[in-house]
This record gives C-alpha cells, structure tokens and sequence, in this order.
C-alpha cells in the first residue's frame, strides 16, 4: 500500500502539491496521465525518495515489499529504459 498524507510541494515558489492526500492499495496499478510540468514525474521521484521532501508534517509511506514501476523519461547508457524499485 501507498499512503501520500499531507504532501505539500514546491519547485522553485511554484506548488506543485498542496495538502495532497492518496491512498493506493495493494493490488492497483495506478497510472499518472497529465500536462507537462503538473508534477507527475515529481511526485514519482518523491515517492522513491530520489527527491527530498522538506516538509516533517507531511508524509510518503510505501509499505515494505510493495513493488513500484516507472519508465524513465530520459534514457542513459547506465540505466536500462525500464527500472523499478522494491522497499
């Protein structure tokens, strides 16, 4: 399961989340769809802890064995175009 509480987020004094709260449960395969620049790949690197989240209040929580998928925007030569992480 996924628990976003309280998610407050901002690149260089612009929001991208205010008070943003989701719960994903186990089982669901969720995909973000949106314009460019709405946080989708923000929110992604908050979620693998890539970026750091400033705020103590608020809180991402990814329940130990719980399996997170993505495709990279921008491939590399180190990184395969497909990666996922386990916690």
């Amino acid at each position: 399961m996924l628990t976003i509480s309280n998610l407050d987020f901002q690149v260089e004094a612009r929001p991208l989340f205010e008070s943003a709260t989701a719960q994903i449960s186990a089982g669901w395969k969720v995909g973000l769809v949106g314009r460019n620049g709405t946080g989708k790949s923000t929110l992604l690197r908050l979620i693998r802890e890539d970026v750091e989240n400033p705020r103590n209040d608020s809180a991402i929580r990814l329940n130990t064995g719980a399996r997170l998928g993505w495709v990279a925007q921008e491939v590399t030569s180190c990184s395969p175009p497909t990666q996922s992480a386990t916690r």
